[in-house]
């Protein structure tokens, strides 16, 4: 990653710390449009989205982290919050289900496997 794009995935990351996402995703995109194969951005960027609900981006974005790194059980996880924010229970839970085989006994992931059940 260049310099210049991780100052700028370092300001996206600091907003969000800062509880400012809306904020966040203006460095972040500009970080994606220059390495949109850099999965720490994607999963930034896919964050920042959530947290000002707008799922269908942040969907896109952690579906796109899934395709960088399918073992990523953060990314199963994620991409099933954002699913069932959408509606799309059964689908949710496959990836509750994948992030939970991939990470066994984490509470985060199971509860939302039992929650859904």
């Amino acid at each position: 990653m260049s310099e210049s794009t991780y100052n700028l995935f370092q300001q996206g990351r600091e907003h969000l710390e800062k509880g400012m996402a809306a904020q966040a995703t203006v460095p972040l995109e500009k970080a994606k449009r220059r390495e949109p194969d850099k999965a720490s951005i994607r999963e930034a960027l896919g964050i920042a989205y959530f947290r000002i609900h707008r799922y269908d981006e942040a969907e896109r974005e952690f579906r796109a982290l899934l395709e960088l790194s399918p073992a990523d059980d953060y990314a199963h996880y994620a991409l099933g919050r954002c699913l069932e924010k959408q509606g799309k229970a059964a689908e949710a839970n496959g990836h509750y289900k994948l992030a939970s085989s991939l990470r066994p006994g984490k509470a985060d992931y199971e509860s939302r496997i039992r929650d859904l059940g």
